[in-house]
């Protein structure tokens, strides 16, 4: 079994490395940012205080977080382990998560301001279905329109200059402090997270000393529909 925690600031890509790497070794990944987005499309009374705080450019309240942290983990649907993103928040929180399990890491992606501002402020949002859009990597087939449903493509409501120099401000006051909580215990393991995502994976891989992630062979033109990379058989062979 495997616990990590994924740390890093907003527009890092912690959330898809995380994905990444429970996808291949069967881990639950435990997103904060998922559950309170579910929670703000589904317009619970959750969502509801979720979206007036991050209209003000602000972080959700930490007891808040700890609250929903602590009620998923406590499902124990992670028979293989858990990779958990958007926790702990701050110094309580991260002695509270060094108490009560025994994690393998905790991965920190680095990342400069300037890069995230650039990557957050190209981030759209279906309007219709809620499909997540990054103009930087992901733009869509007809420019504003949701590739899936049509929808319009609009910035998230908290995704401005102002809001994101307030979240930027709070995480790196918060955040510093808990990773030297980890790291006084030689937890953390730190990745520059501007490469590619892959190249970002296999460093990451590399630090805790996880195999390779194994990568798709591209289909060959001419080939037939198949196992990828395998050739058709002669005939009569």
């Amino acid at each position: 079994m495997r616990k990590y925690v994924i740390m890093g600031v907003q527009g890092s890509g912690k959330g898809t490395q995380a994905a990444m790497l429970a996808e291949d070794l069967e881990l639950v990944h435990i997103s904060v940012g998922e559950i309170f987005r579910l929670n703000v499309q589904q317009h619970t009374k959750l969502g509801a205080q979720v979206r007036r705080t991050m209209a003000a450019g602000e972080l959700v309240g930490d007891d808040l977080v700890e609250g929903i942290v602590k009620a998923r983990l406590a499902e124990h649907d992670w028979n293989f382990g858990f990779i958990i993103d958007g926790f702990p928040r701050n110094e309580r929180q991260a002695e509270f998560f060094l108490e009560s399990y025994d994690i393998d890491g905790v991965i920190h992606l680095d990342m400069p301001d300037s890069e995230v501002r650039r990557r957050v402020l190209a981030r759209r949002l279906c309007s219709g279905c809620g499909m997540d859009y990054n103009l930087l990597a992901s733009s869509p087939q007809v420019a504003g329109k949701c590739d899936v449903c049509g929808g319009e493509l609009i910035p998230r409501e908290d995704d401005t200059e102002e809001a994101l120099a307030v979240r930027l401000r709070d995480y790196h006051q918060k955040t510093n402090p808990v990773l030297d909580i980890f790291r006084r215990k030689e937890y953390v393991v730190t990745v520059d997270a501007r490469p590619d995502r892959e190249i970002v994976q296999q460093a990451i891989r590399g630090k805790l000393g996880l195999p390779p992630r194994a990568m798709p062979v591209p289909a060959q033109a001419g080939l037939p529909d198949g196992p990828a990379g395998t050739l058709p058989s002669r005939p009569g062979g």
